[in-house]
C-alpha cells in the first residue's frame, strides 16, 4: 500500500513538472526546463501509466496525442453559440456601428473599447469541467460543430488542466480562441509536402482548418498549431463576481493558463480604436502570424448584457477589416458558365496572382452589361482584388497596356454547352439557355435539389452529378428515385456499401418537408424563405397549382414577380409531369403542420425600400421576401416616393440619387434589428 501511495504521488509530481514547463515554453515562451530534461521526464510518466493504466488521467501530457486514428468527427451543440462579427471597411463605418449601437442604448457615460488583434485561423471552442478539458470543437455554423477533442489536445498552448490558484470550484468554464498556424510552421509544412509531391496548402488559415479536421490526430501534432484564447463564459458563477470586462477576461485567460495575443488594447475612445488600426495596419506585417483585421468590443460587460444580439452578429462587437488586396493580373480567356436557370455567366480566366494569401485565377463577370461596362477583353492587364479578402472581383481594366489588336468580348448566341438558341428578357441582364434538356441545366437542377436548404441528401457531389448525367442515368431529379445500387456500381469510386450508403440517403429525404421540397423545385426567384410562406399560405402542392396569380401575389413577402413565375410553373406540362412523378415516390406535398402567415406585424407596412448591391448574407430576393412580409413594397428605382434604401456592398448610382434625394438608408445588419425588433 505504501508503495502504490508512493507511485501516485511520484505520478502526480511528474505531471505537475512537465505541466509546468510546457507553460512556460509554449505559453510564457521563457523555458524553464532542457528538452532532453523534459523527454526524459515524459518518457518515465508514460513507463508509470503503462504500469499502472488506473491512474491514467484526461488532464496527463502523455494524453495529448491518441493512439489511433478517429472514424469522423460527431456534431455536437454549443452550449452557447459562436456568432459571426459583422464587418466595417474602413473607419467611417466603424463610427456608423458606434452610432447604430448608442441609437439603441444612449449613454452619456465614457465607453471603454478592447481593440485586439483579428488571427487569420479557424475558430474554436473549449470547455472544462471542474477545471478539465472536456471538450474541443469547431465553429460549425455557430449553432453546431465538430468535436475535435482529440486534436485539440495536440495544440500545447491550450491547458488541459486549469490553473485554479485563484479560481475554485468553477464547474464549467467555456474558452473560445483561435487555432492558427505560425508562419514559419506554415513554410516549413509546405516545403516537407513539396518534396513528398504533395499539394500545397494555399495559406496558413486554409492549413489550421484542415490540420483541425484531420482524424489522425498524430498529423495534427506534428504541425504544431497554436492558440490565442479570446473568450470566457463561467457557467453556475456569476460571471461580474470574476470578470467585469473583456479587459478583465483577458487577464483571467491569463491566469487559468491560456496564451492571451499581446497586443491587446484598453482605447478610451474610438479614436483610439481608430490609431491601433492604423498602426497595425503596416505593423502586422512584422507579427509571426496572419492577421485580417481588428476586432473591437465595448469593455464593459453590462453593456454588453444590454445590447444583446441580432440573429448573426453581437452588437456589441465589429470586426474592422483591412482594405481588401489588389493585384494586377492578365486575362487568358473569358469562359461561359450555365447555371440551374440556365443564366450564362461570363467568367474571366486570368493568369494565377497571390491574393490574400489564396492563389486566385478565375473571377466572375457577371452578366454581359458587368462586360461592357469594363470592356474587358481577352489579353487585357486588369486589377483583381478579394472583396473581404474572400470573393475575388475584377475592378478595372488597365487600358493603357491593352494589346493591340484585342476583340471586345460578346455573349455567345447559342448555348456553349448543348449548342442552343439563347435568349435575353428586355427587363433583365442576364442571357440565359431556355433548353430544358440541356446537360448544365439538369447538372444545377440535380445539384439544387441535394443541397442542404433543399432535399439535403448527403453524398451527391459535383462529381457524382456529372457522372449521373453523362451516363444518361438521370434526366430529371425524380430519377434519382430510380436509381438502385446495381446501376450505381457501374460509376467510377462506388463500391457497394457506398451505393447503397447514397440509395438510403436518397431515401431518407422523402421525409423533409413540404416547403423543401417547393424549394428543391428550382423555380425561379423562390428561395428557401419565400417557399416557407407559400406553404403557410397553401398547404398542398394542388392548392398551390390550382391558385390564381393575384392570390399569390397578395401573399405577405411574394409579390408580382414571383407570384408570376410560381403560376407559370405549375402551368408547363413538364413540370405537372415532374410533380406527378415526384409524388408517387413518397415525397412530401402535403404540410404535415397547416400554418397560415401572421400580418398581425407589419413593421413596414406602406413603406417602399429598394435594395443595392451585394448584401452580406442574404440573397437580394430573401431580403426582398422578408420585407415583403413585414408589409413593405419592393421596386427597383428610386424615386421620391422610396422611403429606405438597402445598401449592400459595390452598390452603384441607385445609392447616390438616394443620397442626392436624402432618403434614409439600412445596411443589412439594421435591416434585421428592425425586424426582429418587430418580432419581440
Amino acid at each position: 500500500m505504501t508503495q502504490i501511495k508512493s507511485e501516485v504521488k511520484q505520478i502526480e509530481e511528474l505531471r505537475q513538472l512537465l505541466q509546468q514547463a510546457s507553460y512556460a515554453y509554449y505559453v510564457l515562451d521563457t523555458p524553464i526546463m532542457e528538452d532532453t530534461v523534459y523527454d526524459r521526464l515524459y518518457r518515465e510518466l508514460q513507463q508509470m501509466e503503462i504500469e499502472h493504466p488506473e491512474l491514467v488521467r484526461l488532464d496527463s501530457p502523455t494524453q495529448r496525442v491518441g493512439e489511433k486514428p478517429a472514424i469522423h468527427f460527431t456534431s455536437v451543440r454549443h452550449n452557447i453559440p459562436l456568432y459571426s462579427l459583422e464587418n466595417a471597411f474602413n473607419i467611417d463605418e466603424l463610427q456608423s456601428w458606434e452610432q447604430r449601437w448608442r441609437r439603441q442604448l444612449p449613454t452619456t457615460d465614457a465607453v471603454e473599447y478592447v481593440s485586439e488583434l483579428k488571427i487569420d485561423g479557424s475558430a474554436i471552442a473549449l470547455t472544462y469541467e471542474n477545471g478539465i478539458l472536456v471538450r474541443g470543437a469547431t465553429r460549425g455554423d455557430g449553432v453546431m460543430g465538430e468535436d475535435i477533442t482529440q486534436n485539440v489536445r495536440t495544440i500545447r498552448s491550450i491547458p488541459l488542466r486549469l490553473n485554479l490558484t485563484d479560481l475554485e470550484n468553477l464547474e464549467k468554464v467555456e474558452v473560445r480562441g483561435e487555432a492558427f498556424l505560425p508562419l514559419d510552421v506554415f513554410k516549413q509544412i509546405n516545403e516537407e509536402r513539396q518534396k513528398a509531391g504533395e499539394q500545397l496548402f494555399a495559406n496558413p488559415r486554409n492549413a489550421a482548418a484542415g490540420t483541425l479536421r484531420q482524424l489522425d490526430s498524430r498529423i495534427v501534432a506534428k504541425r504544431r498549431l497554436d492558440f490565442f484564447a479570446y473568450t470566457l463564459h463561467i457557467s453556475g458563477r456569476d460571471d461580474a463576481s470574476i470578470a467585469n470586462t473583456q479587459w478583465e477576461a483577458l487577464e483571467l485567460l491569463e491566469k487559468m493558463g491560456f496564451r492571451v495575443n499581446p497586443n491587446h488594447k484598453l482605447c478610451a475612445s474610438l479614436a483610439e480604436v481608430a490609431e491601433y488600426y492604423q498602426y497595425w495596419d503596416t505593423e502586422r506585417l512584422n507579427l509571426p502570424y496572419m492577421t485580417d483585421g481588428v476586432v473591437v468590443k465595448l469593455n464593459s460587460f453590462k453593456l454588453q448584457e444590454q445590447l444583446g444580439f441580432t440573429q448573426k452578429f453581437p452588437r456589441w462587437a465589429v470586426a474592422l477589416k483591412y482594405p481588401a488586396e489588389e493585384a494586377p493580373t492578365r486575362v487568358e480567356n473569358i469562359a461561359v458558365n450555365v447555371g440551374r436557370t440556365g443564366a450564362l455567366t461570363p467568367l474571366a480566366q486570368m493568369r494565377p496572382v497571390q491574393l490574400a494569401g489564396t492563389t486566385v485565377s478565375r473571377a466572375t463577370l457577371h452578366n454581359s452589361d458587368r462586360v461592357a461596362q469594363l470592356d474587358i477583353r481577352i489579353g487585357d492587364t486588369v486589377i483583381v482584388r478579394k472583396a473581404g479578402e474572400i470573393i475575388p472581383e475584377v475592378t478595372r481594366v488597365l487600358i493603357e497596356l491593352r494589346p493591340p489588336d484585342t476583340q471586345p468580348f460578346v455573349m455567345p448566341t447559342h448555348c456553349p454547352v448543348c449548342s442552343q438558341p439563347v435568349v435575353r428578357e428586355l427587363d433583365e441582364a442576364v442571357t440565359r439557355c431556355v433548353n430544358a434538356s440541356c446537360p448544365a441545366i439538369l447538372k444545377g437542377e440535380i445539384e439544387h435539389w441535394v443541397s442542404r436548404d433543399a432535399l439535403d441528401i448527403k453524398g451527391v457531389g459535383e462529381k457524382l452529378v456529372h457522372q449521373l448525367v453523362e451516363k444518361s442515368l438521370v434526366h430529371s431529379v425524380a430519377d434519382l428515385y430510380d436509381l438502385t445500387v446495381e446501376k450505381l456500381c457501374n460509376l467510377e469510386r462506388m463500391g457497394k456499401k457506398s451505393a447503397e450508403k447514397l440509395i438510403d440517403a436518397i431515401a431518407q429525404s422523402k421525409n423533409q418537408p413540404w416547403s423543401r421540397v417547393l424549394y428543391g423545385l428550382g423555380i425561379r426567384h423562390v428561395g428557401s424563405v419565400n417557399a416557407q410562406l407559400l406553404t403557410q399560405k397553401y398547404p398542398t402542392v394542388d392548392q398551390l397549382a390550382t391558385a390564381k396569380q393575384s392570390d399569390i401575389a397578395g401573399i405577405y413577402g411574394i409579390g408580382a414577380e414571383i407570384a408570376q413565375s410560381v403560376y407559370q410553373w405549375f402551368r408547363i406540362n413538364a413540370n405537372q409531369t415532374l410533380v406527378q412523378r415526384l409524388q408517387v415516390t413518397g415525397l412530401q406535398f402535403v404540410a404535415t403542420e397547416e400554418t397560415t402567415v401572421n400580418n398581425g406585424n407589419q413593421k413596414f407596412a406602406g413603406k417602399t425600400f429598394v435594395i443595392t448591391g451585394t448584401l452580406p448574407t442574404l440573397k437580394r430576393d430573401e431580403a426582398k421576401a422578408l420585407i415583403q412580409k413585414a408589409g413593405g413594397k419592393v421596386t427597383d428605382s428610386v424615386s421620391k416616393k422610396t422611403d429606405y434604401v438597402v445598401v449592400g456592398e459595390d452598390a452603384g448610382s441607385k445609392l447616390e440619387k438616394a443620397q442626392t434625394l436624402g432618403i434614409n438608408q439600412l445596411n443589412e445588419t439594421q435591416l434585421l434589428e428592425i425586424l426582429e425588433d418587430s418580432q419581440n
